[in-house]
């Protein structure tokens, strides 16, 4: 999975910080280094949180922000944005208005609402933002079985209607793909990929484990990693949930709460020093 070509490419997360490193720009940067890729931040907000749950959100301002986009673009273009929590109108806006300015398109949303524990990490004002502004201007958006039941206001049961909710965000908010995660419903989690043409099952393994935490942002910048390998939508997406699977597999227990995942899983593998 591994970038080996020399060739490097560098990948953006625009995400909230997560003093646990479980989760947030921690976990996107570990995986774009696990497959080979220079990663970069733009932070807008800093959590208090760890295993156990969150006990505090601390936004940036949308002008530090803005600042931070244009330092990155004036000196370190990337080929793939990632984008995470961003949880006011107000920075959301600014992004959105950012990279539609810049004509940016390898953009990945993962549309965060809740933290594992529970702990809401997107203010209700701010969602009508996230469907009207940014939404739109992604080439794929990962939403999990909740946050896609949030989005199209439909509940979420079996996996046809996971199919209807993937299908009505892409023609309604006019994003080019969606994959809706299946890991909340019952039986092996089973993912589904809309990509405005064709609907793909990605399978997957039901792994009995508390080491779960960050699996969104995980999944979503394996996938942008991917993209900015080269490959294409449909295979990133593929390639993306194995390396997830992975990491939850190789995960060592952390904590007292829900443990983070194992992004460096297939990177120091049967390595003698």
């Amino acid at each position: 999975m591994r970038n080996t070509k020399g060739d490097l490419k560098l990948a953006l997360t625009i995400a909230g910080s997560d003093s646990g490193g479980g989760a947030g720009v921690q976990a996107d940067l570990k995986t774009f280094f696990a497959h080979g890729l220079y990663g970069m931040t733009v932070i807008t907000s800093i959590t208090a949180q760890n295993t156990l749950g969150v006990y505090g959100i601390h936004d940036i301002s949308s002008e530090m922000v803005e600042l931070q986009l244009k330092a990155i673009f004036e000196d370190l273009p990337p080929h793939v944005v990632k984008i995470g929590m961003l949880s006011n109108a107000g920075i959301i806006e600014c992004v959105s208005d950012f990279l539609k300015g810049v004509n940016f398109e390898k953009i990945v949303l993962d549309p965060v609402m809740v933290a594992k524990g529970g702990a809401s990490l997107l203010r209700r004002e701010a969602l009508e933002a996230l469907k009207n502004k940014l939404i739109p201007i992604s080439m794929i958006i990962t939403p999990n079985i909740y946050e896609a039941e949030v989005l199209t206001d439909r509940k979420i049961r079996i996996l046809d209607d996971m199919r209807v909710a993937a299908k009505m965000l892409v023609e309604e908010y006019g994003c080019r793909a969606v994959v809706v995660k299946g890991g909340h419903l019952e039986g092996d989690p089973i993912d589904v990929l809309y990509d405005g043409r064709d609907f793909y099952e990605i399978p997957g393994e039901r792994i009995v484990t508390r080491n779960t935490h960050g699996t969104g942002c995980t999944f979503a910048s394996a996938l942008a990693s991917n993209l900015a390998l080269g490959f294409d939508l449909v295979k990133s997406v593929y390639r993306a949930k194995r390396y997830v699977m992975g990491a939850i597999k190789n995960a060592q227990p952390i904590g007292k709460g829900f443990g983070p995942t194992n992004h460096l899983w297939n990177v120091f593998v049967n390595i003698d020093y």
